[in-house]
């Protein structure tokens, strides 16, 4: 191995014939934007390889949340310096777990549907190497188009071979006619996303409670944002991850404002009642948690502050 002081260096690089260097310079010159990459973090829990997965972003409207006014939220965001500029920005995570044998994804992305800055999902599996006829399992943490778009995107069984779990009351109420004719229409595309995924896979697992989908991996309830929605809890070898969708928007907010929640919300008093519960319980318990719509890629702790709550960020290392 050749070990070049930085004198040395200097007289190798000086030796070079100036057409090489100018050679050399004209290939490495911008010629424009570099390709999108792949937008991944990776965890390694027990036995599991946990990929977060980027699908892009969306900036939230001040008005589109609830419990506390629009220049409030503003205000949060930037005392936090928040990414969006004419609104709060959140991500849309989705979660590819790995436990050697089998692929189960946690929620599909919106497919482009509400943001035209998704839609990466797709590509990102393929990148990883992972086909969509691989995946053996999807668990939809809550029918809302943001979650399941990509289930039914151009209107086909994205994920033929995979087993889906989804709560029997989110089906429930997103194929209710009547829930539909007094819902906000903003909410009207989980509507017909929620009926596009009953028709395509007939195979659904409605499910309800808490329960066991493969060793290791288990859903819980967290309703109140919708009604059924569910967190997913990957555990091994003493440690663990909770994917907890919704719970949390942004680190501005929440867990520090009590009551803050988005109009997409079915139940606000639940919603508030569960994130309340949920909050006190993790930050006791010092629970991983990783939550679709905070700044990528979502994960941390929720710990206590001078009698506060507020969300701490968890290191990660590139494998």
């Amino acid at each position: 191995m050749v070990n070049l002081s930085r004198r040395g260096f200097g007289a190798a690089l000086a030796a070079l014939p100036l057409s090489a260097a100018l050679a050399s310079h004209a290939a490495a010159r911008s010629t424009g934007p570099l390709a999108r990459p792949p937008v991944v973090a990776r965890y390694q829990i027990g036995r599991f390889e946990v990929t977060v997965i980027s699908d892009g972003y969306i900036d939230f409207p001040y008005d589109l949340f609830t419990g506390a006014a629009p220049a409030d939220v503003k205000a949060a965001g930037d005392a936090v310096f928040a990414a969006g500029k004419n609104g709060i920005r959140a991500s849309f995570s989705t979660y590819l777990i790995n436990d050697g044998e089998r692929y189960i994804l946690v929620d599909s992305g919106p497919a482009g549907t509400v943001s035209p800055t998704s839609g990466y999902l797709p590509g990102t599996l393929e990148a990883l190497g992972v086909a969509a006829s691989s995946i053996d399992a999807v668990i939809l943490s809550h029918a809302h188009v943001d979650h399941i778009a990509g289930m039914v995107a151009g209107g086909v069984n994205t994920y033929p071979n995979a087993e889906v779990y989804i709560d029997r009351r989110d089906v429930a109420t997103f194929t209710d006619a009547g829930m539909l004719a007094r819902a906000p229409a903003i909410t009207h595309s989980s509507f017909a996303a929620t009926e596009q995924l009953v028709a395509l896979y007939p195979r659904l697992q409605q499910i309800d409670g808490n329960r066991e989908i493969s060793r290791g991996v288990s859903v819980f309830d967290l309703s109140g944002h919708t009604p059924g929605q569910i967190g997913v809890r990957i555990e091994d070898g003493g440690e663990s991850l909770l994917l907890v969708a919704d719970m949390l928007f942004h680190p501005a907010a929440h867990p520090a404002i009590p009551g803050f929640g988005i109009v997409f919300e079915m139940d606000k008093p639940a919603a508030d009642a569960t994130r309340a519960r949920f909050f006190a319980e993790a930050a006791e318990a010092k629970s991983l948690i990783a939550a679709t719509h905070m700044p990528f890629p979502g994960v941390g702790r929720i710990v206590g502050d001078a009698g506060a709550l507020r969300w701490l960020p968890a290191d990660w290392s590139y494998l």
